[in-house]
C-alpha cells in the first residue's frame, strides 16, 4: 500500500468526491445548523492549504488549514470509509500539523461535532484540548471546540513536504 500525502488544490473531481462523501455523513449525524464543512469555493477564495492523500495514486483522505497571523483553523478533514483504520486519518493530522507548523502556524483550532467519535479520538491523542467558540462560531451544544499549540521547531523526522507511509 502506497501512501502519499502531499498539496494540492481541492478543485479536482476526485477530491469533490470525497468532500461529498463528508457531507453526506455529517448530514446523517447532524442538522444543517450546526454542520460547518466549507465548499470547494470558499476553500478556494480563502486560500485554505489543501492536503490530499492518495493510495497508490488515488485520493483516500483530505484535509486542510486556513491561516491567519499566526494561527490556523482545520478544515475539511476527512478519509473514505473504505480506507479508515490504515493510519490514513493519523499521517494527514501530522502532515497538516508539520505544514502550518513550517508555514509559522503556532496554534492550531479546530471545530468538530459531538458524535464524530473517531476524529475526537484522533484530536485528543494528538494533544488537542476543548477550548469554548473561537472566530466565528457560535455555541452550540453539537460543537466541540478544539486546539493546541504547535512547538516552535518541528522534529525533523517530519519536516517534509510529502508524507509517505
Amino acid at each position: 500500500m502506497a501512501v502519499t500525502i502531499a498539496p494540492e488544490t481541492p478543485d479536482q473531481a476526485e477530491v469533490h468526491v470525497l468532500l461529498e462523501q463528508a457531507d453526506r455523513r455529517s448530514a446523517g449525524l447532524y442538522p444543517a445548523e450546526s454542520r460547518h464543512g466549507l465548499d470547494v469555493a470558499t476553500l478556494l477564495a480563502l486560500r485554505v492549504r489543501f492536503l490530499v492523500a492518495r493510495q497508490d495514486g488515488r485520493a483516500v483522505g483530505c484535509g486542510g488549514y486556513a491561516a491567519d497571523d499566526g494561527t490556523a483553523e482545520l478544515k475539511r478533514i476527512f478519509v473514505a470509509a473504505e480506507a479508515r483504520g490504515l493510519g490514513i486519518g493519523r499521517a494527514l493530522l501530522q502532515a497538516l500539523e508539520a505544514d502550518a507548523a513550517r508555514a509559522g502556524i503556532r496554534l492550531l483550532r479546530l471545530e468538530t461535532g459531538v458524535k464524530s467519535a473517531e476524529a475526537l479520538g484522533l484530536y485528543r491523542r494528538f494533544g488537542y484540548r476543548e477550548t469554548g467558540p473561537f472566530g466565528a462560531y457560535g455555541p452550540d451544544p453539537l460543537s466541540v471546540f478544539m486546539e493546541k499549540v504547535l512547538p516552535g521547531e518541528w522534529p525533523a523526522s517530519t519536516h517534509r513536504p510529502i508524507a509517505e507511509l
